[in-house]
């Protein structure tokens, strides 16, 4: 914070921009099992956008995945977007329920450790392409 007089402590909202705004839903609601908000929070989804609790953040603001349905035909998603990828994180026991989850629901599953860091990356793909790591310190390794 020296010279700012501010700084930055949490995430408060992701916003992903969706062509397939119905399977985005599902995954992310029914797949993965965020809690979409209630109420003028969560939206309504013909108002093409829907709101998912990730968690509490920093000061009261409910950490989201915010999904907006994006009619315009230049989107670019997957591997040609900007975002790199999403990560979700779940406690280390839960990644393999997450991956047989994941393949019976017919998505990919990949893991991938960061050994410099202690976790471990559960890889996917939403329905637009997008990469979605569900991540998770390993027990006895990670960083703080």
């Amino acid at each position: 914070m020296p010279g700012r007089g501010f700084a930055p402590r949490a995430l408060g909202e992701i916003a992903i921009r969706c062509k397939d705004f119905a399977a985005m839903q599902e995954f992310y609601g029914l797949v993965l099992g965020l809690e979409r908000l209630s109420g003028d929070a969560g939206r309504d989804h013909r108002s093409g956008i829907v709101f998912y609790r990730l968690g509490e953040s920093f000061g009261g603001h409910v950490a989201v995945l915010a999904l907006f349905e994006d009619l315009a035909e230049d989107v670019e998603t997957g591997a040609r977007s900007s975002l790199h990828h999403v990560a979700l994180s779940l406690p280390h026991e839960e990644q393999t329920n997450a991956a047989t989850w994941l393949e019976k629901h017919g998505y990919e599953a990949r893991f991938q450790d960061f050994d410099w860091a202690g976790w471990r990356g559960l890889f996917t793909r939403d329905p637009d392409g997008n990469t979605v790591e569900l991540v998770a310190a390993v027990p006895g390794r990670h960083i703080r």
